[in-house]
């Protein structure tokens, strides 16, 4: 019994028409969202659903695995060039708390989970077995053999951060801070300066009124360096983007595979 003649690019366009659609609708809904949540300030914020804007301090001491920098948040990912393009075959982020003010308050930042849309960071392509040291050294340190194998084609190394001072807007769910806050070691001994009266971090502490973290009723959880205004005006370009040309994609797909069964059952 002869196989029928589905064409794998018109299954993909079909496919991929689907997953466009579907992330489309899910940029509009987070762009409504964002519409819809005032902006509040910390100290009078209520816990739920908020939208913040501040800058940012940090907790304990973070360095980017690619640049070295010191920062309060790291994002970063490894792609594989293909013959489709570039395809992510690893994925990271930091996940120590950080601080968020806007001179009202404090409030602490647990970025588990959350979406980032963070500026253009690190973004370097490498050939060949033999890496830099930065990259061979996070491969090896991470465990990721079958990446390390890959090195022989094409790779993509990307680093996105945000650093201390940054402005970042935040939409995420606030909960009451717990009344006592651990501090790790190396947070101990920059809690107290040199004259021996309490450093930022504890004036943060004790300034915090809520944590700020991915929610379980809400889970729209956001971390961006892009103002509101800006985030809402490029949400919405994606969503238009994709939910219009999704079906359009999946629509050819359709189409091309019913041309093709067509001249199949013709020539028998």
């Amino acid at each position: 019994m002869a196989s029928l003649p589905f064409s794998p690019p018109a299954v993909a366009a079909m496919v991929g028409g689907v997953v466009f659609f579907v992330r489309g609708f899910k940029s509009w809904n987070e762009r409504r969202l964002i519409l819809n949540t005032p902006t509040a300030r910390i100290r009078s914020m209520a816990m739920g659903l908020v939208e913040l804007n501040g800058t940012v301090e940090p907790r304990s001491t973070v360095s980017a695995p690619f640049s070295g920098k010191s920062c309060v948040f790291w994002q970063v990912d490894i792609s594989r060039h293909t013959k489709d393009g570039w395809s992510v075959v690893h994925h990271n982020a930091s996940g120590y708390p950080f601080f968020m003010q806007d001179g009202t308050g404090a409030a602490l930042v647990y970025p588990q989970g959350a979406e980032c849309k963070l500026a253009p960071g690190i973004e370097e392509v490498c050939s060949g077995p033999f890496l830099p040291p930065c990259y061979a050294d996070y491969i090896k340190q991470e465990s990721l053999p079958l990446v390390g194998l890959m090195s022989v084609g094409q790779l993509r190394f990307r680093e996105r951060i945000i650093e201390d001072g940054q402005h970042v807007f935040v939409l995420g769910t606030a909960m009451p801070r717990s009344q006592s806050v651990s501090i790790s070691g190396e947070e101990a001994e920059q809690a107290t300066g040199t004259d021996g009266r309490p450093s930022r971090i504890v004036e943060l502490t004790r300034a915090t009124t809520a944590v700020i973290r991915k929610g379980e009723n809400e889970p729209t959880f956001v971390i961006s360096q892009e103002s509101e205004r800006s985030l809402v005006t490029t949400l919405g370009l994606e969503a238009t983007l994709q939910m219009v040309g999704g079906p359009l994609l999946a629509l050819a797909g359709l189409g091309w595979t019913l041309m093709t069964l067509a001249a199949h059952h013709g020539v028998h």
